[in-house]
């Protein structure tokens, strides 16, 4: 008997718990009972933003540009990041099997970053079709490591909705990092918790999506990269999947064998004790019977190609990384489309 289990109450700003989305969990197996519809799954960085600082003794954060939700950790791409934005959603545009859903982090560079795209396919879709909407999941959001002070949140949806219409306001979310901060082992597990649900709502869907495209950050593109091939790396700083401004990933299902074991379902994440995730055994074969990498940061369609990827110091400390970029930032020319020293493409 499959019984639906609520996820945690919703935040302020999101839709009521009492509409809460439901995930479909068997007593003792996963999704693996059922078929698997979802084939293909794209994922994206966000493009080139705008800095903020963050002051170490008392970690306060401030932007040198005003941002559009007033929150100083959540600013908006730069002008060269929107013409990235541009320059990714034609080639989205073009990919096969063709974007059926879309998630999204809720970070506003994330939202400016994927608008472009839902606005191209929305305009080519048929009449008949509903038109794309974006689904707005925080277990997909930024990593700030082991914060100095409290994990910086974005903005709720109803402040979101103000500045893209193309937003889901009927989903739900899976989980939301804690404000504590989290390690990079914890970093892998939400972004494997949320993807584990993600991808079995999608398999479930009466509509059978084949593609999902996700934009991200650079730590969580890392991590997806890792829980849906279950390949986590002894040392965490390891370069293994890439993670440049725009580009792109693509990850193709395994096939199922036919003699694969099925698994108990995880426990449900409980708001009230938001660091304790939920293990979903993603180590060694990946989420929801596991996916190859077949395209790994991809920017041959950006004019610019590869910029502003992370080295391995990115993930052992993202504050002291983050510091280092936004020192850096200054270099960036805004309104002309280039940078002004070529050497700052891996900031």
């Amino acid at each position: 008997m499959l019984a639906p289990v609520a996820t945690e109450e919703a935040p302020p700003g999101w839709p009521s718990s009492r509409t809460p989305f439901l995930v479909t969990t068997s007593n003792t197996h996963t999704n693996n009972c059922t078929e698997m519809v979802l084939e293909a799954i794209y994922v994206v960085r966000h493009g080139f933003r705008s800095n903020w600082v963050v002051d170490p003794q008392t970690g306060t954060y401030s932007s040198n540009i005003p941002t559009p939700t007033g929150i100083p950790s959540d600013p908006a791409l730069a002008s060269y990041g929107v013409t990235q934005s541009e320059q990714l959603a034609q080639h989205l545009s073009t990919l096969s099997p063709p974007i059926d859903v879309i998630y999204s982090s809720p970070f506003y560079r994330c939202l400016q970053t994927i608008t472009p795209t839902v606005t191209l396919l929305n305009s080519t879709r048929p009449s008949s079709a509903p038109p794309l909407k974006i689904r707005v999941e925080n277990g997909l959001g930024e990593f700030y490591g082991l914060a100095r002070f409290d994990h910086p949140s974005p903005a709720p949806l109803d402040t979101l909705h103000t500045h893209f219409e193309d937003l889901d306001g009927a989903y739900q979310l899976v989980i939301r990092p804690s404000v504590n901060g989290e390690s990079v082992e914890c970093l892998h597990d939400r972004i494997a918790y949320a993807l584990h649900h993600v991808i079995k709502k999608l398999d479930s869907d009466p509509d059978g999506p084949r593609a999902l495209l996700i934009c991200t950050h650079a730590a969580s593109m890392i991590a997806i990269g890792r829980v849906l091939t279950g390949r986590m790396p002894e040392d965490h700083g390891e370069e293994d999947f890439k993670c440049f401004t725009c580009s792109l990933s693509r990850f193709e299902r395994k096939q199922k064998k036919a003699d694969a074991e099925e698994e108990p379902e995880p426990p449900t994440w409980d708001s009230q004790s938001p660091d304790d995730v939920p293990d979903v055994r993603w180590r060694g074969k990946g989420v929801q019977g596991g996916w190859e990498c077949k395209i790994n940061g991809d920017c041959s369609f950006l004019e610019n190609g590869e910029e502003r990827g992370c080295d391995e110091s990115f993930l052992r400390d993202p504050n002291a990384y983050n510091d280092k970029i936004n020192n850096a930032v200054n270099k960036i020319i805004e309104g002309e489309g280039t940078l002004k020293n070529k050497d700052t493409s891996r900031l």
